[in-house]
């Protein structure tokens, strides 16, 4: 089943501030990873987040994190951060269960 992926206003602001290449990189890792198998947990790439409603995942793609969540149907992204700030970020935005 293939998903669709919708952006936060927070996503979009993200992504632009990456450097072009590393946004290529981005942009085709949430192609190829969160389209078509989203939940597919695996040791490195796909990570579901314990004891977070939200976000549920959190996809790795080198030194950037872009955490997530999924429903039936829709995959929203709710942030593109640096590897540095992605603890930061989940304390700031993360909601415990």
């Amino acid at each position: 089943m293939k998903h669709t992926i919708i952006l936060s206003p927070e996503a979009v602001q993200d992504l632009r501030c990456l450097k072009a290449a590393v946004r290529s990189t981005v942009q085709e890792a949430i192609k190829t990873h969160l389209m078509r198998e989203p939940e597919k947990v695996s040791r490195s790439r796909i990570k579901r987040l314990r004891g977070m409603a939200r976000p549920q995942y959190r996809l790795r793609i080198d030194d950037v994190r872009v955490f997530y969540d999924v429903s039936e149907t829709r995959v929203e992204i709710l942030a593109i951060v640096p590897k540095s700030e992605a603890a930061s970020w989940l304390d700031r935005i993360g909601e415990a269960q």
